[in-house]
């Protein structure tokens, strides 16, 4: 036996036997010198590792994350997740396999398309709608640049890719998966397989098969046949399916003849067709349709399909107006837009759809609505408006009369239902509807939310009194508006005709629509606070700056809007978002529809006041003539505020019993081009007011289907409507001047101002020539006819 051999076996040996403690070594048993220590420095290195282990765990806590860690350990990580991953890849393949191309075809699609059904409230029916609108053309027919302003839209990648984007789908499929519905990321190759071979709903199932299928078809067309395909399944609105019938719904040309920039206009339309639908869009509608114009040809130019120099030659090709479809004439069309567009609403909660997924699930697709629209109501509304308005108008006496549209919406407070809608004379005639469009200013018919705003907030005025229905503030024209500290916010606003007030209650600030006194409140309550009431009450002000000049009602409303607002007031403050749609079904399914009444949004005693202010308006402010005094009311109570624009370019009367609300909207709108504009001198009057012609429209219609008698329950100790009338002293002496003061709504909480008239009010003239009799001592509940008590015209408005 070597040496080494010798070593080795004297190592194996060392590592068998038990090496002995050391004198000094502790005994193991008590202390006992002489006992032996088995194993001892095995004992004590596995003590040492079990102190450790105690050290970094403690006790059974430590046994527990190591048992943690020896489950999760990196290799058995990454070994379920590339487990995980073969799982998935085989799971794709098998779907792949399982999964075909199924049949499909334009023209069987077209013939499996049915006509919706729409109703009225009663059951009987109003219109049917759904006509397909469709030709297919061969895309050698489609100029090649047109072609590539739709790639330029939805996929640029288009030629190189392989039908489908990954992180896109992927995307879409994890947003579907936890319900937050349809985004973007689909390609052309995938947007087309939709369309032509599935359907818009929005499942897990159905994206899987959409993949599978754009793989399959990109494998098995040509990009200009799946890109033939795409453009001539598409909806572009109109009801308009395909190219060839989008250009000649849109530009009235065939598709071989538009041009780039009309076909920049159609591709951008596919995002959204009828909120890009030029002709009835909003003006934010409008915005983002040129926006998205832009998008597609600066895309172009970036991939290298246009030059910039033939880029900054380009305008925007504003389509020509539609040609409405059959059987929806008259009112009839602008019911079914509303209703349409409603339910694309609910849809794209619902089932997390696109604006553009959601249209094509509803335009043609065999849906029966019935609407909230009441049969005897909508025919007075209409007998209103030429009554007190079309009949009057002359467009070859007086050429401003051709640019005079009038809009109207009528709510149920109770239930948020539209009984009632004028969209404009006929819908043939006017493709925009006025009961819906948001492009006008609401004028003074905002001032009411100021005030809600002011006693929701329990707001204060610069001198730190509460704000109330008797507040008194400076109603001089042009008056500077100033900030808490006093300082000027550079916003002094003029009152109609310049007039000024002097000191008055905000009653009769309302009453006479007093521009000074509510823009000073405005900035009192603090302007985003005022806006944010706005919202809470319907309006649309999210993209609407905190500014004072807003107090005057400077951003865009629409009837339907200002309906729900005032209808929230009616209803002591629960929001009423109205609707149109009574059912929806489809298939024998019934879509689920939001009750229109929600939640409480503002508390009841703030709209209750301003309800009791807004009484005063019409017994003894702008809208006294034509709806106070007006022969057909029987007793009801009415609420209303006035709105005229500074330009006159809209004039509004929005007022409401304890039954019905509804807003009526003047609107000016150039014949020829459809640009807003000035309505002064229409219908032979110098100036069209919110106290003409839409409280006339109002009272006629309001007078005609509400309850006599019917009276306001309301919760407030302030306001018109629940303040005893004060009576002025009768003077001493005969006189044949009509007196200079008019009774108010509340007692005064100071002395009446000395300031003299500086007119004569000349549109009420006294029903009796004047007497010595002294007046009544007890004190009415509506004020006389006959007497003012400010020095302004009592039907005049800002």
């Amino acid at each position: 036996m070597g040496r080494a051999e010798e070593r080795r076996a004297r190592q194996r040996g060392g590592r068998r036997a038990a090496p002995r403690r050391s004198s000094g070594s502790p005994s193991v048993a008590g202390g006992d010198p002489s006992a032996t220590a088995i194993g001892a420095p095995s004992a004590v290195a596995g003590g040492r590792a079990a102190a450790r282990r105690a050290a970094k765990g403690g006790g059974r806590g430590g046994d527990g994350k190591g048992r943690i860690r020896r489950l999760f350990t990196w290799k058995k990580i990454l070994g379920t997740f590339l487990g995980t991953c073969l799982l998935a890849i085989g799971a794709f393949i098998a779907l792949y396999l399982s999964v075909d191309i199924p049949e499909g075809n334009a023209a069987a699609q077209a013939a499996q398309r049915q006509s919706n059904v729409y109703k009225y409230s009663d059951g009987s029916t109003l219109a049917r709608d759904g006509e397909v609108n469709r030709e297919i053309v061969d895309l050698s027919k489609v100029p090649k640049e047109v072609r590539n302003t739709f790639v330029a839209a939805e996929n640029k990648s288009f030629y190189n890719d392989n039908g489908i984007d990954l992180k896109g789908t992927a995307r879409g499929v994890l947003n579907t998966l936890m319900g937050k519905g349809a985004q973007g990321g689909s390609t052309i190759t995938q947007q087309y397989v939709k369309n032509y071979y599935l359907s818009q709903e929005q499942t897990v199932s159905r994206k899987l098969r959409e993949i599978v299928i754009s793989l399959k078809v990109d494998r098995q067309m040509s990009k200009d046949e799946i890109l033939a395909g795409y453009i001539n399944t598409s909806y572009y609105g109109r009801s308009a399916y395909g190219i060839q019938a989008a250009a000649q719904a849109y530009y009235q040309v065939d598709a071989e003849k538009l041009t780039v920039a009309q076909g920049a206009y159609l591709a951008a339309l596919l995002q959204a067709p009828s909120q890009y639908d030029w002709q009835a869009a909003s003006d934010t509608g409008k915005k983002l349709v040129q926006a998205r114009w832009n998008y597609v040809l600066d895309n172009m130019v970036e991939e290298g399909w246009l030059s910039k120099a033939e880029r900054q030659e380009l305008t925007f090709p504003k389509p020509k107006e539609p040609k409405p479809a059959a059987g929806l004439e008259g009112q009839k069309g602008y019911f079914v837009a509303l209703a349409n567009r409603q339910l694309e609403d609910q849809l794209m909660k619902q089932q997390g759809l696109t604006r553009s997924q959601a249209e094509a699930a509803v335009v043609d697709q065999g849906w029966t609505i019935t609407l909230n629209i009441d049969k005897k109501k909508q025919a007075q509304l209409e007998k209103a408006v030429k009554a007190q308005l079309t009949s009057k108008l002359d467009a070859e006496k007086r050429k401003v009369d051709a640019d005079i549209q009038a809009g109207a919406v009528s709510v149920d407070p109770k239930t948020g239902k539209v009984v009632a809608l004028y969209g404009g004379v006929d819908y043939f005639k006017h493709y925009t509807s006025n009961a819906t469009r948001t492009d006008y200013q609401p004028a003074s018919t905002f001032k009411p939310v100021i005030l809600a705003a002011a006693l929701e907030e329990n707001a204060e005025t610069q001198s730190g009194k509460p704000i109330t229905a008797n507040t008194i503030y400076d109603g001089t024209s042009k008056r500077q508006v100033v900030d808490g500290n006093g300082d000027k916010v550079g916003f002094a606003p003029e009152n109609e005709d310049d007039q000024n007030y002097g000191d008055i209650t905000v009653q009769t600030a309302m009453n006479k629509s007093v521009n000074s006194v509510f823009a000073q409140m405005g900035v009192d309550v603090g302007m985003k606070s005022v806006l944010d009431v706005a919202g809470k009450l319907g309006m649309d002000v999210a993209d609407e700056q905190a500014v004072p000049a807003q107090t005057l009602g400077t951003m865009g409303a629409s009837p339907l809007q200002m309906a729900g607002v005032y209808a929230t007031l009616d209803n002591h403050g629960k929001k009423v978002t109205p609707s149109i749609i009574k059912t929806a079904e489809h298939n024998s399914q019934a879509v689920e529809l939001p009750n229109p009444v929600g939640e409480q949004v503002i508390s009841r005693e703030s709209a209750d006041t301003v309800t009791s202010v807004l009484t005063g308006v019409v017994d003894d402010g702008t809208a006294r003539r034509s709806v106070a005094n007006n022969p057909e009311r029987d007793g009801q109570k009415v609420a209303g505020k006035t709105g005229t624009s500074d330009d006159n370019k809209s004039a509004w009367f929005t007022g409401y019993t304890p039954d019905l609300v509804t807003s009526v909207g003047l609107f000016g709108e150039d014949d020829k081009t459809h640009a807003q504009t000035k309505m002064y001198g229409a219908g032979g009057e110098e100036r069209v007011n919110g106290g003409g012609f839409p409280a006339e429209i109002w009272a006629a219609y309001m007078f005609g289907v509400t309850k006599a008698n019917a009276k306001f329950d309301l919760d407030t100790d302030q306001g018109a409507a629940v303040q005893p009338t004060w009576t002025p002293t009768p003077t001493q002496e005969p006189t044949t001047q009509e007196p200079t003061e008019e009774p108010t709504t509340q007692k005064p909480t100071e002395t009446p101002t000395t300031e003299e008239p500086t007119e004569t009010p000349t549109t009420e003239p006294p029903t009796e020539e004047p007497t010595t009799e002294p007046a009544p001592t007890a004190p009415t509940t509506e004020p006389t006819d006959d007497i003012t008590l400010d020095p302004v015209r009592p039907d005049n408005d800002q």
